[in-house]
């Protein structure tokens, strides 16, 4: 009886959630979707599992993808046009991941998810030199820096010592949905329950690329299991990008 009762109020959607603050669903810009067409489907899918907003952060890295504020506004803008066409009322704005490494320059106003926190990441391999300077300048400058998807860090998976330093230092950490669902590895899932269990985590994220991506995420959120295994965590998605104005 509790198994069929438990069942029958799953929470079979993604609304708790509400925003995804990472994604790479912009057309033909980087790694993620390829074309218009694509990136259509991506956000009506979206807006079916129960997104309200969605803030596209395709990668800034110089070595693969350089792109620069207008190559994102004007994917941005082309989605937006054919997201109207189709009627489709979900909120879309843009930001950028940037790459923390050599060729990474605070020259000028960076693509931020709103006016001050600022999307980052390294290579998953090894740290990056210099990144806790890169965080105290990028502060000192009126960024909130949000590391992107700490728990796939393999330098992280023993030592988390410095997320913890990261941290008090005032720097946001926000989680891959697919990492809780052992999507990347055992290590990764692992490590992203241990963050969550100490509460380090703001944010959550999509990080969507391409359909086994979106699959799994819609297979796991429609099933209630997403909901189940991180529903009741305190993110700050809605309390701190609900009011963006697209």
């Amino acid at each position: 009886m509790l198994s069929f009762f438990s069942k029958k109020n799953r929470v079979t959607d993604i609304s708790w959630l509400g925003i995804d603050i990472h994604s790479h669903i912009l057309p033909g810009i980087d790694d993620g979707s390829p074309d218009l067409a694509t990136s259509l489907r991506f956000v009506k899918s979206l807006q079916e599992l129960g997104f309200d907003q969605l803030i596209a952060t395709p990668h800034i890295y110089q070595e693969l993808y350089p792109n620069t504020k207008e190559t994102i506004v004007n994917a941005k803008d082309l989605l937006q046009q054919e997201m109207d066409k189709a009627d489709v009322s979900l909120k879309l704005s843009a930001g950028a991941e940037y790459m923390i490494d050599q060729d990474f320059k605070m020259d000028g106003p960076l693509c931020a998810l709103d006016q001050k926190h600022l999307l980052i990441e390294m290579s998953y391999l090894n740290e990056s030199p210099g990144i806790s300077q890169t965080i105290f300048d990028l502060e000192i400058k009126g960024y909130k820096p949000i590391l992107a998807h700490p728990e796939r860090y393999t330098f992280y998976f023993k030592d988390r010592s410095r997320l913890k330093r990261f941290k008090e230092k005032g720097c946001l950490l926000q989680l891959n949905l697919l990492s809780v669902l052992g999507y990347y590895g055992k290590d990764v899932k692992q490590l992203a329950e241990i963050l969550l269990k100490e509460k380090m985590y703001d944010f959550a994220g999509t990080d969507l690329h391409h359909d086994r991506h979106l699959d799994t995420l819609t297979t796991a959120i429609r099933s209630g299991k997403l909901y189940d295994l991180i529903g009741q965590y305190e993110f700050k998605n809605q309390d701190i990008f609900g009011q963006i104005l697209v």
